[in-house]
């Protein structure tokens, strides 16, 4: 399966240090990393990513040309691969992994202009903000609109549209993602919850 491959070698992978700030003089100039950035230890940044004002915990592998936006949270231990968007109001628990080109949403009603057609303004939408509990995993080409919770251990496959809870230990499909069966530990159950307990499954 496409997720499970691991992230592609590049050169120049950073590590970070507990506490350490994003901007330092050995960072490649082929990784975005603002100094408002808080890197957990033996953090692995690939280039050609863009991170600002968030915050990565411990042994979290981030791929190439991903973008992590301010006020993210992202847990120890995740694997988040290339090519994935993680907007403003994102958080990720421990051990979560991210398969390639998911894109997550914040803005459920977004325009580009105010109602006079002036250019819209950080105060003019609301963020509405998204969270993938323990263990969670998230398919490649994944969307998930904003405003839900990914149950603990859940998995989301490849190319769904998330537009709902999704309960804790659930696989989910589709668009929009519909509840298929409980994870079994055939398919590395991580969850000690048991299905459809703690928040609503899918559509």
């Amino acid at each position: 399966m496409t997720d499970r491959k691991r992230l592609g070698r590049s050169p120049r992978p950073r590590s970070g240090v507990s506490g350490r700030r994003g901007a330092s003089a050995e960072r490649p100039s082929t990784q975005l990393i603002g100094p408002d950035v808080e890197l957990g230890r033996g953090v692995v940044i690939r280039d050609f990513v863009n991170l600002y004002g968030c915050r990565i915990g411990d042994g979290t592998r981030i791929g190439t040309f991903v973008e992590i936006q301010r006020g993210s949270r992202i847990g120890r231990n995740c694997k988040i691969s290339s090519h994935t968007f993680i907007c403003e109001g994102v958080t990720l628990e421990d051990n979560v992994f991210v398969g390639h080109g998911v894109t997550f949403i914040n803005d459920r009603y977004p325009r580009a202009t105010t109602a006079d057609g002036a250019l819209q303004g950080g105060d003019d939408w609301e963020c509405l903000p998204t969270l993938v509990k323990r263990g969670a995993s998230i398919g490649s080409g994944a969307t998930l609109l904003c405003g839900i919770t990914i149950g603990e251990g859940a998995i989301v496959g490849a190319g769904s549209v998330v537009t709902k809870d999704v309960a804790p230990g659930m696989i989910v499909a589709g668009n929009p993602a519909r509840a298929l069966r409980p994870v079994t530990a055939r398919d590395g159950a991580v969850s000690s919850q048991k299905p459809g307990r703690g928040s609503r499954q899918g559509p």
